[in-house]
């Protein structure tokens, strides 16, 4: 396993992230690939097994039970001290008012919720899961900045959101002296670049750590075209929506990813994976395992090394896809 820094920070992580949506209850999760906790402790033991040390989730993944499924795994496999827990905070818990959002009260409420799933006294990284329309920056920014000088979170960090937005908090958090944003959440793979225009160059200016989510676009990246189908590619309701417009441009794109790994006898994944990682601004993309060769695909990227000319050939099928994954 090779290792980096987080953007500018001194934190030490695996240039792989294992990210958990996949660890959880089927029947609690609008992921009908969830694999629940029996079957899920074999990936986090491997993953630990071959050096990473980092390990993404979020609170509504399975309604709180990747958290838990995640926490339970590390406690036992793992030394607390060894490993990078990342959590986000966001989407719905709860109905009713205050049941979700950046608020003051939902982000205090959230961290003790997700430290007591987990079963530790913080998590290394504590992210915001989308922009909140309906809080003031501020009032998130503060209650941030509080969860870290509580030792709740050692650092905090973001996901998918415009440029400005983001350009807006780091500057609003540089005003009053709170904990900065050190790591960036965003999708980005050789299907969707759209975060090349703003928010990578972005990140690399203020020394933010990039850990993009979905480096494989969802799977579409990890086989041909027309190659027989699975259930999450059946039923994975953001595959969909996020690639809608764009099936012809992308299907070159899987082309090429295609005739690359050919030439070079290794499997799709390996390609799309190295690609994403030869961006110096990337820390650690995220990815997810669902069957155990998945993790030996992804540590062999690591060692791949692009040319010029694969590059070229893989970028250049390319074309411009309507901004999303922000909601």
């Amino acid at each position: 396993m090779k290792y980096g820094k987080l953007g500018r920070t001194g934190l030490d992580i695996s240039r792989l992230c294992l990210g958990c949506m996949t660890y959880g209850t089927p029947g609690k999760s609008t992921h009908p690939w969830a694999l629940n906790e029996e079957q899920s402790r074999p990936y986090i033991r491997k993953a630990l097994e071959m050096g990473i040390n980092f390990f993404d989730t979020a609170n509504m993944y399975s309604g709180g039970m990747s958290e838990e499924i995640t926490g339970r795994a590390l406690k036992d496999f793992a030394k607390r001290d060894e490993v990078v827990i990342a959590t986000k905070v966001f989407h719905r818990m709860h109905p009713g008012p205050n049941g979700a959002g950046l608020s003051r009260k939902a982000i205090m409420q959230e961290i003790d919720n997700s430290l007591r799933r987990l079963q530790t006294d913080y998590v290394d990284l504590y992210q915001i899961h989308r922009f909140d329309y309906s809080t003031p920056i501020e009032e998130t920014l503060e209650a941030l900045h509080d969860v870290v000088k509580a030792g709740k979170a050692r650092y905090i960090g973001a996901s998918s959101m415009y440029a400005w937005q983001f350009a807006t908090m780091l500057a609003t958090s540089k005003a009053n002296g709170w904990a900065r944003f050190v790591s960036m959440q965003n999708f980005v793979n050789l299907i969707y670049r759209e975060e090349e225009r703003e928010m990578l160059p972005l990140c690399k200016a203020e020394g933010i750590g990039v850990i993009p989510w979905s480096p494989m676009a969802r799977g579409r990246l990890t086989r041909r075209w027309d190659a027989e189908s699975t259930l999450r590619a059946e039923t994975d309701p953001l595959r969909h929506s996020l690639f809608a417009e764009t099936e012809k441009a992308d299907r070159n794109v899987v082309d090429a990813v295609a005739d690359v790994a050919e030439a070079r006898g290794v499997p799709m994944a390996q390609i799309a994976l190295a690609w994403v990682l030869n961006k110096s601004v990337i820390s650690a993309p995220i990815v997810g395992a669902t069957k155990l060769h998945h993790l030996d695909d992804a540590a062999a990227a690591l060692d791949i090394e692009l040319t010029t000319e694969e590059i070229e050939k893989l970028e250049a099928p390319y074309v411009p896809h309507q901004v999303v994954g922000f909601s």
